[in-house]
């Protein structure tokens, strides 16, 4: 909450001036829905490539000390851990969300449209929640919960699964090999775990029936 107050608040009584400076529009006409779900796509992506190299400088030994170890306190987060951060990572990641419509400015409704988005996919990430009826598990190259969980579990020293919202730039630049690994040691794990159950349950069932006999 003093994050909020402190910093994001100020920050946007002084939007209104960057806004109209790039060239959002408040007026009509109204953007037609294919050009906001144009717009917003290209916001994503811009976002989330300038967010992963962002977030993989701070994994460096000054910014991980310096600013991003705040964040990672939380080594299982939740959805309040999303913007629990260090007032300076607040901001430097403030860069990428509005980098998008810097490029591309659109009109007021899609700006709001991108940044409610944007902190609702923040906070489904840090939840701790991978709800197999997500909509989300539709959208391609998505990472979500359970991607990101492996990132805050590994920690400060942590050189896997950087993506803000998308995963192709940790798999172009191999930084999800770890998250990989351990999702197939864990399906293997998985895999032995459930043999050697129906193995041990057909014991016990034979054994009964001998008794019975």
């Amino acid at each position: 909450m003093r994050m909020f107050i402190l910093v994001v608040g100020p920050l946007q009584l002084v939007s209104y001036p960057s806004v109209k400076m790039i060239g959002i529009r408040t007026s009509l006409p109204l953007p037609s829905l294919w050009v906001i779900l144009l717009q917003l796509g290209t916001y994503f992506i811009v976002e989330d490539y300038t967010n992963y190299w962002i977030h993989r400088f701070l994994h460096c030994k000054w910014g991980y000390e310096k600013i991003h170890k705040v964040h990672h306190e939380y080594t299982a987060p939740i959805g309040f851990a999303a913007p629990y951060a260090h007032w300076l990572e607040v901001l430097i990641l403030g860069i990428p969300s509005f980098l998008g419509p810097a490029i591309a400015p659109g009109h007021m409704i899609t700006f709001w449209l991108w940044i409610a988005f944007r902190q609702i996919e923040a906070i489904e990430t840090h939840s701790g929640y991978d709800l197999p009826w997500s909509l989300t598990k539709y959208i391609p190259f998505y990472g979500g919960a359970d991607y990101h969980d492996y990132h805050h579990y590994v920690g400060g020293q942590s050189q896997s699964n950087f993506a803000s919202v998308f995963t192709y730039c940790d798999y172009i630049y191999g930084t999800d090999k770890g998250y990989r690994y351990q999702k197939k040691v864990l399906q293997q794990l998985k895999g032995a775990s459930n043999a050697n159950g129906e193995q041990n349950g057909g014991s016990v069932t034979f054994a009964k029936d001998c008794k019975d006999d």
